[in-house]
């Protein structure tokens, strides 16, 4: 276990992603406290769920107590509130009454996203007793980088940099050095507090409440979380799938996430396949071949394979930017992610099957049907080896994945999987 103690709580959090449960918890009850609190904070909700079952309440109130309050809310979430108030009640009062506060607002506002540890002095401090603060307040205040100032109903008129305090002399006022204070009100959406952030280039912002007091601080790293889980969740939303760990997932949970898309899909190809056959029946008097026929659903194959390889390839693109699909990992990432498209394949195979069957009776025997659900699902199996062997080529050749698993892997899915589609269709229908 000294070389757990030597690894960073980060790394740590992303290996123990990948054990066994019981492994996770081997590894997480050989730790001190101060790194078992780094860890639950920088562990994913999977992680942390695991850990949290088998923390008794008296545990893990020896570990928040340590935690940023923040981070000790984020993380008491994910339990039930009666197994959160016997944590509550095993902290000391003040942090419990903090505790309760940050937990009052909501977890998209300023509120939910704010810290209560933030140091203020009021006008007309010297320099040198503000260093004095900050000095005395360091263990609890370990992510400030400077102090507000506030006028005496606490409301917040400026803002100090350490740099400011150390280059200017400790007789002068804080009010001579200090900046604009800027502010957002406790209740405004978190993720306009992040463009305030960095639009105006700060490393911390002040939270009041509707009197203008000052209750808490935002600071740039919430700031860069805020946004980046907010990215992640547009781009995410865009493919038709969650922005949770994707490659971590039980392969059932990425299913149902991505299968709403592949069934407006299917309903949109049957549509369109509806519409074909008539226009088809109207210009050869009704009689269509079993070769124009299986052309019908060319549009569903296309469809379903780029949706699919498309969300099989931003899932790895995104996976390798953040470091969740780290190289020894690509292989049981591709295994996952092809099982992932021959269930969804599966499921569209067999709706499309059914669909066909039930309307095209008379028309569409059982062999032609199954041909079509079967060649559907081939299609979109490939689709997904696609989707995660050529971003995996490009990484490992040298290309940027986000490049070529753009346009590129559409076309390359497109062509492949309705070329793969026809052959298994006609040679299952001997054409």
């Amino acid at each position: 276990m000294k070389v757990v103690e030597s690894v960073h709580e980060a790394d740590l959090a992303a290996v123990m992603l990948d054990l066994s449960e019981r492994e996770a918890w081997l590894v997480f009850d050989a730790l001190k406290k101060e790194r078992r609190a780094g860890v639950l904070a920088q562990a994913e909700d999977a992680l942390r769920e695991d850990l949290l079952e088998q923390l008794t309440p008296r545990q893990l109130a020896r570990i928040v107590q340590v935690m940023a309050p923040d981070d000790v809310v984020d993380l008491l979430a994910l339990v039930e509130p009666e197994y959160a108030d016997r944590v509550l009640h095993s902290v000391d009062f003040e942090l419990a009454a903090d505790l309760r506060e940050l937990a009052s607002h909501g977890p998209e506002t300023a509120g939910g996203l704010m810290t209560t540890e933030f140091v203020a002095v009021p006008q007309g401090t010297r320099i040198g007793d503000s260093i004095k603060l900050l000095k005395q307040e360091a263990d609890e205040n370990s992510e400030g980088v400077g102090l507000f100032v506030v006028d005496e109903e606490q409301r917040p008129i400026g803002y100090v940099t350490d740099r400011s305090l150390l280059t200017n002399s400790i007789h002068d006022v804080v009010d001579d050095v200090m900046t604009e204070a800027k502010t957002v009100a406790v209740t405004q959406d978190q993720e306009e507090v992040a463009n305030e952030l960095t639009h105006y280039s700060l490393q911390e912002i002040a939270v009041v409440d509707d009197a203008g007091k000052l209750v808490g601080v935002v600071s740039f790293d919430d700031a860069q979380d805020v946004l980046e889980e907010e990215a992640s969740e547009d781009i995410f939303k865009i493919i038709g799938t969650s922005a949770k760990l994707q490659t971590r997932l039980p392969i059932h949970s990425r299913v149902l996430a991505r299968l709403p898309l592949q069934g407006v899909t299917v309903l949109g190809g049957l549509t369109t396949a509806y519409i074909i056959e008539q226009v088809m029946r109207k210009s050869t008097g009704g009689e269509i071949s079993t070769g124009a026929d299986i052309l019908r659903f060319v549009p569903i194959v296309i469809g379903l394979a780029g949706n699919v390889g498309s969300q099989a390839s931003t899932i790895l693109v995104r996976g390798f930017a953040t470091g969740e699909v780290e190289p020894d990992r690509e292989v049981s990432v591709l295994r996952s992610e092809v099982l992932v498209g021959l269930c969804i394949g599966l499921i569209c195979g067999l709706v499309t099957f059914l669909v066909i069957g039930a309307i095209d009776k008379g028309q569409a025997p059982f062999h032609f049907s199954l041909a079509i659900g079967i060649a559907i699902l081939a299609a979109v199996t490939w689709a997904a080896v696609l989707g995660c062997v050529v971003p995996m080529s490009c990484r490992r050749i040298g290309i940027d994945p986000a490049v070529v698993a753009g346009p590129f892997l559409v076309a390359v899915s497109d062509v492949s999987g309705t070329g793969l589609y026809l052959a298994v269709a006609s040679l299952m229908l001997g054409h």
